[in-house]
């Protein structure tokens, strides 16, 4: 059985498929054996942004304090293998790099860089990203949260919501409303009038850390403020940083999936032979195969894109409105061919389906990629 119809593997370097099957094989060994029992739990353990830091993909994409300076493609890739793991196994590694590390990256001083981004891309410390808020989540700019000049000190006031890694992290990165517009702040775990509460009762991406985020007259140094970060584009870019990763990521999902319903077909016997030799079976395998193989052939350009400097926001867009909503027909349709086993913990299915219906809406909603692409389309944005 071949996932690869299109042939795109020889289209990787040899470098390109050294790193993924480094992480799949890190993944089979110490990822696989336990994900569904951290899922049913709840929990993720922590030791794994060590191991992680340790690997290498940590800020993997980025250039400098012990980043590693990948290729687009390359941490594309590892996304992938993550996230055909668990979507939340890659939300830690793309919310680490993409997002915390990558804002510092970008718009930190020279002493926030090295301050943190060792650290971070060590796995020594863990960050998160501080933007979306209770009442605020397709409209950044509505965001009430807001930081007032007190002396040479600024003080912090407001609250977050859903932020992967926000229990654990050491550092949050967070957007504020200021006199000036929106400006980023750096604020350490230990910050006087900081603190997180963890979401509870999830029945999606449970093995992940989502906390709430509260500031209550949180007071800063003044080079706690992130310096290149001077308006709203800022956090924005991040996103787009992150949802690079994610059109990667939820074919990883896409795959495992797939693949447990092809493997799954051949061996369940109804009408004594396999399910796998009744054309409508066939049919649901052939679609899944064909919107799969389609998915990793637009990651892979829009890979090359970035690696070129050529990627526009409006091309990830695409990539993260089709390929998650792909990634979860995918998964539903393969739960269709397991049947009532689809439905447990045993296969990975509709864990992967639980996890894809929150990646459709994080990183910016099916509507919002939608209104993006109609504005390059018509000219006229229509999002109010």
């Amino acid at each position: 059985m071949t996932t690869d119809l299109l042939a795109l593997d020889p289209e990787l370097t040899v470098e390109d498929r050294l790193i993924r099957d480094t992480v799949r094989r890190f993944a089979d060994d110490h990822l696989r054996p336990h994900i569904a029992d951290w899922f049913e739990a709840g929990v993720l353990p922590r030791d794994l942004a060590g191991e992680f830091g340790k690997l290498g993909l940590l800020g993997m994409h980025l250039t400098g304090y012990g980043c590693a300076g990948s290729t687009a493609v390359q941490y594309g890739l590892v996304c992938t293998e993550l996230e055909a793991v668990d979507s939340g196994i890659r939300s830690l590694v793309s919310v680490q790099g993409s997002l915390a590390m990558y804002a510092i990256w970008r718009y930190g001083s020279a002493e926030q860089k090295q301050q943190w981004l060792p650290r971070l891309a060590g796995g020594d410390a863990i960050g998160c990203f501080g933007l979306t808020e209770p009442d605020s989540g397709s409209d950044p700019g509505g965001m009430r949260t807001h930081a007032h000049r007190d002396g040479p000190d600024w003080v912090l006031d407001g609250t977050k919501m859903w932020i992967t890694n926000g229990g654990w992290a050491d550092v949050a990165v967070v957007w504020a409303r200021t006199d000036d517009g929106v400006r980023g702040f750096l604020v350490p775990r230990d910050t006087p009038g900081f603190t997180t509460q963890e979401v509870g009762r999830k029945l999606s991406l449970r093995a992940s850390v989502t906390s709430e985020l509260t500031f209550t007259g949180c007071r800063l140094p003044a080079d706690a403020q992130l310096p290149g970060a001077t308006s709203l584009g800022a956090p924005l870019s991040c996103l787009t940083e992150a949802r690079f990763g994610i059109l990667w990521g939820v074919l990883g999902a896409a795959r495992e999936c797939f693949q447990t319903a092809v493997d799954y077909a051949g061996t369940r016997v109804q009408f004594d032979r396999p399910i796998s030799a009744f054309q409508l079976t066939q049919e649901k395998l052939v679609d899944m195969a064909v919107e799969l193989n389609k998915g990793l052939l637009l990651a892979l350009h829009l890979g090359r894109l970035k690696d070129a400097g050529a990627l526009t926001p409006a091309q990830v867009s695409f990539g993260k409105l089709n390929n998650v909503r792909e990634a979860l027909t995918i998964a539903r349709q393969a739960r269709t061919i397991l049947g009532a086993n689809g439905i447990t913990l045993d296969y990975p299915v509709l864990r992967h389906m639980n996890n894809l219906e929150s990646v459709l809406t994080y990183e910016g909603t099916s509507e919002v990629h939608t209104l993006v692409l109609g504005e390059q389309i018509t000219g006229i944005p229509a999002f109010r």
